[in-house]
Formats: C-alpha cells, structure tokens, sequence
C-alpha cells in the first residue's frame, strides 16, 4: 500500500517542481510512513509514499522495466503477482525485485492498457511511459483504492488523496454544490466526481491516458449480471462460492507481515475469519468495535465467534463521547460531508490495529451486495409482490415482518407503513424503483439548504445524471439484479470503500482486503439466480449453505442487524464540544452559505431536548459534517495544514537531466 502523487506537463506548462512533489507526499504520509520514492523529468513526476508489506528491502518505488522506459508508481496489492510473475520470466522478462508492483510494469510493456484485465487485486497505478510520452492512470474494477487529478498551470496533477492536490495553492478549494446536492440524496457523489471544482476521480474499472495535452477516459471492466451456465443446482452454485472464496482469502493472505481480520460479530466476517483458520496455518488475531450503547452492541456473537475459531481477540468500547473527539478527523480523511457516523469507529478499529502492530487486515465488505444482504434488496421485492394487487392489506404486512424491531413501526396503524413504502409502488419499470424511497427520503435535506442554494441548483436533478450513467442492458435485469447495481456503484464503491473504507483505514496506515470483492468472486455471484442469494426473507441463503458448517449455528441464524453507531446524543449531549457550537451557530452558517440558520436552529434544539427521528440524526451529522469539510479545507489549510516535506529515500533523476534544473540538491537523495 501507498500513497502516490505527480504530475505531467501538458505541453506548455512550467517546469517539474520537486519541491511541490515532496509537499504532495508529505500530506499522504499518513498512507505511507515506511519510505518515499519519486521520479522526476522534463515532463512527468511520480511519487510514491510507501507502507511496506510485500518485499521490504526491495520494493521501493518508483519502479521501472528493462531498458527503464517504463517508471511506475502503484497504491494496492495484485494479490495473483507470484503466478503473472512465473509467466513473464518465462516470457523473458527479468526482474529486479520481488515486489508484486514490478508485475505491473513487465505486463503493461507486453500488452499496454489491456494488461489490467490480468491483476487481481486493488489498485490505483500511475504509469510514465518515456518513449511514447504518455501517463496512464488507472484504477481498480471497484474502486477500493482511491486516485484524483485536477488540470491546473498546463500540468495535470494526481494523487492517491485531495488534499495532496491542494498543497498547490492554485488548486481552488470551493465546494461544489452539485456536488453537496449528490451527496444529499445518493449519500456520496457519483462516479467520476469529487466534493470540489475541477478535482476529479478516476471512476471504478476505468483508466485514463494523457498524451499531447489530450485526455482518453476509458472503462475496462463493467459490472454486470447475466444467467449462470444452465442445469446447475443450489450445490453447484455452492461449491463454486466456496471454492472461490476460499481461494480469494488465501491470496489475500500474502504479505511479508502479519494479517489480521476484522470480526463485526455477522455472518460476511466471521466467515472470512473462518476461512483463515480452517483452510491455512495462519495464527490469526481478530479486532471488533463493541458499543456501550446496547441498541448498537453486537459483542456478544463477535466473543462467540472468537471462541469458535480460537482466534486471538481484541476489542475496544466505543462511546458517543469517543465520536464526538474524532470527527473532525474522520471527516478531514474523508473529504466527503457524510450523513451518520459510522466511519468514526472504524477509524478507531484502525488505530487500535496500527497500536497492536499490524498493518494489513481482512474485513467483509460486499457480501451484502453481492449476495442479497441488504434489507433494501428485500424491500424491493416486497414492494414488487405488492404492487401486482397494489390495494391488498396483507401484502404489506410482509413489510412488518422485516421492520418490527423498529419500536414505532410495531405499534403504528397500517396505514403509517404503507404511507412509507407506497410512494411510487407501481412505477416497477423506474430503473430507480429499488432506491427511490430511500433516496428521496434523504433528500429531505435539501429543505435545509439557504435560498442562494437553492437558487444555484434550481434545474438541476441528480437523477438524471445517475441515468446517464446506466448500463444499456439494466432494464433487461432481473429486479434484484438491478436493485444490487446501484447498490454496488452508488454506495460501495463510492462510501463504502471510500469514506468507511480506505479513508478511516489508512488514516492509520493500515490496508483493508476484501476477499468478497475479488472480481472472480463479484462476476460468479453476478450469474447466480437471484432466488438462491435472497429466498423469500431470508437474504445471502448461498452463502449461508456454502460456509453453515464453519461458524457457529448463533451466528447462520441470528437476524441481521444493521451496523450502526451513536448519532445526536453523541454531539449533543451533556458535554457538547466546542467545535459543534462554534460550526452550528449562525454566523457559522450564514458565512459558509449552505444552510438557513434558522431551519439548523430547529434542528439543533428537536435533537438536544426532543426525540430525534431518524432522518434528524441525517440532517445533523450532514450539516455538521458539511460545516466541518468547509472550514478544514478553508480556513484550516490557510493555517497551514498541509503536512511536511517529505523527504526521499529514493529519487531518480532521468538520464541526460540535471538535478540543477529541478532545485534539487545532493542532501534530496538521503
């Protein structure tokens, strides 16, 4: 894992600034505390800010090939690096370390941009190819591992994070508010687009060539769902999920230093877990968040679960006292406002990971998307059994059924539930139909939002730029099918394993690995029948008969609960912090623009003296977190923090270049 950062001249901008470049590593520290690396000549600069885990002595980057035509600086892990290895020796390619990045180079010198269908793993690559003069960004199927660019002073710049971009002070740090408006109905910004004017992100399974100042954005992997191969039964289909998944968790496995694995107390990480202790010699130690909180706590199957498998466990209790301290950070690693407060404990998780020693952890995301997990997806199909008698009273009882954990639900008069899930009920042939509820109900925001916002967006409709973005073949999809689409481009791959994810974990330098998201995986289960991945209520059936004998019967049979975490009473409490009141005050407001002072005032005073609902507990933490990114990427950068200089352990000067030219000294090359 790493950081990286660069640039490339676009033909008639200034000349390399090292010193820039250190600035931009030094801000990514954080990703990379092990070492720094950068290449430098007249029109491309890479670097690399390197947290070593697969060959430590000689895998410093930047890498190059042969005749050092190629220079490449890499943020991930190819987890199949032994194997593609073993086939370029034996093609004639020689190798000067044992790094799974010089993989990339050799591949991508036989076979160019084409090569990436090849890796497996989680990646953002930045590639100069001297000859041809060309950089070639590029970024991982799902998009685990992050990479930005902004065009500014004839020079693209990138960065594996935002805020290395704005080191230059010439990269504007204004806040969109398409951008703000996104976020507030799809819970984060769309594919391809950030927070900020003019920063962009390379989107999930594409990659991006610069060459002569032109820009080639292409896509070399979609997500997609088809039938599986025909006459298979339920145990076919299972013995391949077992297969598969066992075989991801053990690429991800290697490392030149410990793993460890997340254990939520669920069925997705527990089996992960599971995998390693039943199917490889490694001693595993486990990590959890426990709540003090009971409505949150899942303690007591995550114990069960380490005693199970005899795994070396750790936990910590995380309070709404412990959130409140935090979230200024999270939010400033996040770059994004977010609407709960669930990343917060997973940076702790990685804190108290770093503090233990490791670096390189096995966590369960995407199970629930790939597999049916999500109530959302259940919803759906309720909604669609309703909608064939659209005036029955007893198809929506199978509603109660899901929520009755929800105290107000229980006791509410039918029609309270069916004002809820009715809205649209019978407009099935809406791409959007699976999402809509929840995504109108969280644009409800937007009556917070000032006048001038309301006026800068008047006429712009989020929606239709998703529609934009939808594959031809969507409406052909079986419904579940459809409803997982959007789940996986929306909010996976975009919050997820983005502000949850990557943000909260390296901000610890600490790499997440997803063995459910390895693409042999994602592409098996995207042929599966939707009836064996959600059978009736009951969500990730395949899953559960795959893997039923190696976790405790607790755990195949408990009822899912969805991970959350301590809101408004965190931040309004008895000890409010300093910062709350400062940012939710309304001059605050009023100086930064976004909210009416007035309707936040509302708001503030229902969550500290009243019962907050739901979608209150929303509005705060999005307000907040709003108020929070603004002064952090404004008023704080101009206090400068923007991080140190990072110095380099490696730096390569191309040949026929004079460091002279660059302000380089001799005392760089420590």
């Amino acid at each position: 894992m790493c950081g990286i950062a660069g640039s490339v001249n676009l033909g008639s901008g200034e000349q390399a600034d090292v010193m820039l470049l250190r600035r931009m590593l030094g801000m990514l520290h954080h990703r990379g505390p092990d070492s720094t690396g950068c290449y430098v000549d007249r029109r491309a600069q890479l670097g690399s800010a390197r947290l070593s885990i697969i060959d430590h002595a000689g895998g410093q980057q930047p890498i190059h090939n042969e005749d050092e035509s190629l220079w490449l600086v890499f943020n991930g892990e190819i987890y199949n690096y032994i194997e593609l290895r073993e086939e370029l020796v034996a093609r004639g390619h020689h190798f000067y370390t044992d790094s799974d990045t010089e993989v990339i180079v050799h591949l991508y010198e036989e076979r160019g941009p084409s090569c990436l269908h090849a890796l497996n793993g989680q990646f953002a690559i930045a590639l100069w190819d001297r000859r041809r003069q060309e950089l070639f960004l590029a970024r991982d199927r799902l998009g685990v591992r992050p990479l930005f660019y902004t065009e500014i002073g004839g020079a693209l710049r990138y960065a594996s994070e935002i805020k290395a971009l704005f080191v230059d002070p010439r990269v504007s740090r204004e806040i969109d508010p398409v951008a703000i408006d996104q976020v507030f109905t799809f819970w984060s910004t769309l594919p391809g687009r950030t927070m900020f004017h003019n920063v962009h992100q390379v989107p999930p399974g594409h990659y991006l060539s610069v060459k002569d100042g032109c820009f080639a954005l292409k896509r070399y992997w979609r997500l997609q769902f088809s039938c599986g191969e025909a006459g298979l039964s339920e145990d076919d289909y299972a013995g391949q999920l077992r297969e598969l998944l066992v075989d991801a968790t053990r690429l991800r496995l290697r490392a030149d230093v410990p793993v460890g694995a997340y254990l939520s107390g669920g069925l997705d990480s527990s089996i992960t877990a599971a995998i390693v202790k039943n199917y490889t010699s490694n001693r595993l130690r486990t990590f959890s968040i426990t709540f003090a909180d009971a409505r949150y706590d899942e303690a007591g199957f995550q114990h069960a679960v380490a005693r199970h498998l005899g795994t070396e466990h750790q936990h910590f209790e995380c309070t709404g006292a412990d959130i409140a301290r935090c979230f200024p950070e999270v939010v400033w690693h996040a770059e994004m406002p977010l609407l709960r407060t669930a990343p917060a404990p997973f940076y702790l998780l990685s804190e108290m990971v770093h503090d233990a020693g490791l670096k390189v952890v096995l966590t369960g995301e995407g199970a629930d998307e790939l597999l049916g997990g999500y109530d959302i997806f259940k919803e759906t199909m309720i909604r669609r059994f309703w909608a064939r008698q659209p005036h029955s009273r007893l198809r929506p009882l199978l509603l109660r059924r899901m929520y009755g954990f929800v105290p107000d639900l229980q006791r509410g008069p039918q029609p309270y539930l069916e004002a809820f899930f009715r809205p649209g009920l019978e407009d099935v042939d809406n791409p959007f139909y699976s999402h809509l509820i929840r995504w109108e109900n969280t644009r409800r925001l937007k009556r917070l939002y000032s006048q001038e916002m309301k006026a800068t967006l008047a006429g712009y409709d989020p929606f239709a730029e998703l529609g934009i973005m939808l594959e031809m073949e969507l409406g052909r999809w079986h419904p579940l099918a459809r409803a997982q689409y959007l789940e996986i481009t929306t909010f996976l791959s975009e919050y997820l394993l983005s502000s949850q994810g990557d943000r909260m974990a390296m901000a610890h330098s600490v790499e997440g690995r997803f063995p459910y998201l390895d693409h042999r995986v994602v592409e098996l289960c995207n042929q599966l029948p939707p009836q064996i991945k959600l059978r009736g209520l009951e969500e990730k059936h395949l899953l559960k008969r795959s893997f039923g004998d190696l976790i405790p019967g607790e755990v195949i049979r408990r009822v899912k609960q969805p991970y959350r975490s301590p809101i408004s009473g965190a931040f309004l409490g008895d000890r409010t912090p300093d910062y709350v009141e400062e940012l939710l005050c309304s001059n605050a407001l009023a100086s930064t623009g976004y909210f009416a002072p007035a309707a936040v005032a509302r708001l503030v005073q229902k969550c500290r003296v009243g019962t907050p609902s739901e979608w209150d507990n929303m509005a705060l933490v999005g307000v907040l977190s709003l108020q929070l990114l603004h002064g952090l990427f404004n008023e704080e950068f101009r206090r400068g923090r923007d991080g140190a200089i990072a110095t380099p352990t490696l730096l390569v000067i191309a040949e026929g270049e004079n460091m002279a030219d660059y302000g380089v000294r001799e005392a760089c090359l420590a």
